[in-house]
């Protein structure tokens, strides 16, 4: 089970968590970007239907590892354009408890391995023991 723990002294959150502490077996989830199970980008240029792909890409990664999103102590996002949060955050919205989100981190980069690709996201999960 995660703990969400807002820390003294610090801005309150919006959308994310500052700390979340949990005690079992960690699952790493590598970077996960909008390619479909063949390998094909899915929704080029629209950052709503990458994101969709990429949580559905860590819903499935996290299950291989055990887990699922109530698991997840944090996500770190690479955009290439961080005027797209508004559409990640909404595809992550249908996936975690938004009344306890995940530790997050988002950072704006130059580009990603692929130029169409607009997101790549990554988690942490911790699964009770």
């Amino acid at each position: 089970m995660l703990s969400h723990i807002p820390p003294n002294g610090v801005a309150p959150a919006n959308g994310y968590s500052h700390v979340v502490v949990g005690e079992g077996r960690l699952v790493v989830i590598s970077g996960q970007v909008a390619l479909d199970a063949k390998g094909h980008v899915v929704g080029e240029g629209d950052a709503a239907a990458q994101a969709c792909q990429v949580f559905e890409n860590l819903r499935r990664c996290l299950a291989a590892g055990g887990a699922t999103f109530a698991d997840v102590a944090k996500l770190t996002y690479y955009v290439t354009d961080i005027a797209v949060l508004p559409e990640v955050r909404a595809a992550r919205d249908a996936y975690v408890d938004t009344a306890r989100p995940p530790a997050s981190t988002a950072v704006q980069v130059a580009a990603l391995f692929r130029p169409e690709l607009l997101l790549e996201v990554e988690a942490l999960a911790v699964i009770p023991w």
